[in-house]
C-alpha cells in the first residue's frame, strides 16, 4: 500500500495538470474553428510532410560539402527553428482577431513556409557566413518575406499556391543579392573544401529523395480542401516525375562520355516541384505538368553546367548550392506559367495582371531586401570566417580529429598487411 499523503500528491498533481491542460487548449484553439480543421488528420499529415522538408529535407540537401555536413545539418536546424517562431509572429501581426494572434494548423505550416525561404537563401551562402551572422538574415527576410506575402496574397490577391514565386523566387534572389555583397576575391579560384566525397554527395541524396516525394503536400498544403488540393497533388506529382526524366537525359548529354553529374540528380531532379507550385491547383492536365516539369529539369541542369560559372566568375555570386537553378530560374518560370495559366482560364477568377505583379513583387523585394541584408550582415562584428576557415566545420563544431583519422587508416592498412603476410 502506498501512503496516503503519495496518493494526495499523485491526485493534486492530476488535477492541476489537467487545469493546464484545459487552459493552454483553450488558448491555443481559436473559438470560431471548425471542428473539421481541427480534426482533420490530412492536414494534420501534410503538415507532418512539410516539417519534414523543412528539416531533412533541405538539411540534409546541402550536405554535399566534404567537411561542412554538421553545419550543413545543424545550422539548418538552427535556423529552422528560430525561424518558424518568427515567422508565427510576423504573419500573424497581418492577421489579427481581436487584437490577438490566432494559431492553428494552417498558420504553423505557414510559418513553416517562411522558414524556407531562409533556408533557400542559407544554400547561397553556404559555408562562407557565421551562425550569428545567419539568424540576422532570418530575422531580416521573414520580415520582408511576411511583408510580400500579405501584398501578393491579400492586395493584388494573385494565385501562389505552391509559392513557386514567394518562397523560391524570393529566396533564391534574397540569397543571391546577398552573396553578391558578401563577396569574397580569396575565393575566385575556388576553395580546397568546397567539393564533396563520395558519401557526402550519398548523403546529399538522401535529402534530395525527402523533399521529391514530399513536394506534392507542400505544393498542395494551403489548398482548398476537396478537388482543388488533389489537383495540386497530382499535378505536383507528373511535373516532379517528367522533371527526373529531362535532368537525367541532359546531365547524361552534357557530361563527358554521357555519364551522369550527381550535382544535377541531387538537385535539377527537383525544379519540376519548384516550377508547377504557381498554378499547382490549375485545371492545367497531365500535359500541362509535365511540360512544366520538363522544362524545369533541363534549364536548372544547364543552368548547373553553363551558369553556374559564369555568374561566379564574371558576375562575383559566389551560389555555394546553386539555388539559381534549382529555385531561382525555376521560380520565375513557376511565376510565368501562372501568367499563362491565368490568362488561357485555368483559374477561376484569375487576373493575369495581378500574377505578373506578384511575381515582379517577389523579385523586387527580394533584390533590394537582399542586398540591405548583405550590408548589414557585412559588418565586422558579426564574426564572419575567414577564407581559410569557410567550409569547414571545426571552427564552430568539435570534430574528430583529422589524426586520429590518419592513424585509424594506418592502423587499418598495417593490419590488412600483416594479415595477408600470413
Amino acid at each position: 500500500m502506498l501512503p496516503n499523503c503519495f496518493l494526495t500528491e499523485c491526485n493534486n498533481f492530476l488535477e492541476l495538470y489537467l487545469i493546464v491542460c484545459e487552459s493552454v487548449t483553450a488558448k491555443m484553439h481559436p473559438v470560431n474553428e471548425s471542428a473539421a480543421e481541427l480534426t482533420s488528420l490530412l492536414t494534420s499529415a501534410v503538415f507532418q510532410d512539410v516539417h519534414v522538408m523543412i528539416f531533412i529535407g533541405f538539411g540534409f540537401l546541402m550536405t554535399f560539402l566534404k567537411r561542412y555536413g554538421f553545419s550543413s545539418v545543424g545550422i539548418n536546424l538552427l535556423l529552422a527553428a528560430f525561424g518558424l517562431q518568427w515567422g508565427l509572429l510576423m504573419q500573424g501581426v497581418w492577421h489579427l482577431v481581436d487584437g490577438k494572434i490566432k494559431i492553428n494548423i494552417f498558420k504553423i505550416i505557414n510559418a513553416d513556409f517562411s522558414t524556407a525561404t531562409v533556408l533557400i537563401s542559407f544554400g547561397a551562402v553556404l559555408g562562407k557566413t557565421s551562425p550569428v551572422q545567419l539568424l540576422i538574415m532570418t530575422i531580416l527576410e521573414i520580415t520582408i518575406f511576411s511583408i510580400n506575402e500579405h501584398l501578393v496574397a491579400t492586395v493584388l490577391e494573385a494565385n501562389d499556391v505552391g509559392a513557386s514565386m514567394i518562397i523560391h523566387a524570393y529566396g533564391a534572389y534574397f540569397g543571391l543579392a546577398v552573396a553578391r555583397v558578401l563577396y569574397r576575391p580569396g575565393l575566385r579560384n575556388g576553395h580546397e573544401n568546397e567539393g564533396s566525397v563520395y558519401h557526402s554527395d550519398l548523403f546529399a541524396m538522401i535529402g534530395t529523395v525527402f523533399l521529391w516525394m514530399f513536394w506534392p503536400s507542400f505544393n498542395s498544403a494551403i489548398a482548398d480542401p476537396g478537388l482543388t488540393q488533389l489537383t495540386a497533388v497530382i499535378n505536383t506529382y507528373l511535373s516532379l516525375a517528367a522533371c527526373v526524366l529531362s535532368a537525367y537525359a541532359i546531365s547524361s548529354l552534357v557530361e563527358h562520355k554521357g555519364k551522369l553529374d550527381m550535382v544535377h540528380i541531387q538537385n535539377a531532379t527537383l525544379a519540376g516541384g519548384v516550377a508547377v507550385g504557381t498554378c499547382a491547383d490549375m485545371n492545367i492536365g497531365p500535359f500541362g505538368a509535365m511540360l512544366i516539369g520538363l522544362v524545369a529539369g533541363i534549364i536548372s541542369t544547364l543552368g548547373f553546367k553553363f551558369l553556374s560559372p559564369i555568374l561566379a566568375s564574371s558576375v562575383g555570386i559566389q551560389d555555394t548550392c546553386g539555388v539559381h537553378n534549382l529555385h531561382g530560374m525555376p521560380g520565375i518560370l513557376g511565376g510565368l506559367a501562372g501568367i499563362v495559366a491565368v490568362s488561357l482560364g485555368k483559374k477561376e477568377g484569375g487576373d493575369p495582371v495581378m500574377q505578373a505583379a506578384a511575381l515582379a513583387s517577389s523579385l523586387g523585394f527580394a533584390l533590394v531586401g537582399g542586398a540591405v541584408t548583405g550590408f548589414i550582415m557585412k559588418l565586422p562584428f558579426w564574426g564572419q570566417p575567414p577564407d581559410q576557415n569557410c567550409y569547414d566545420d571545426s571552427l564552430y563544431w568539435e570534430v574528430p580529429e583529422e589524426e586520429d583519422e590518419n592513424e585509424e587508416s594506418l592502423a587499418h592498412a598495417d593490419h590488412s598487411k600483416n594479415k595477408a603476410e600470413v
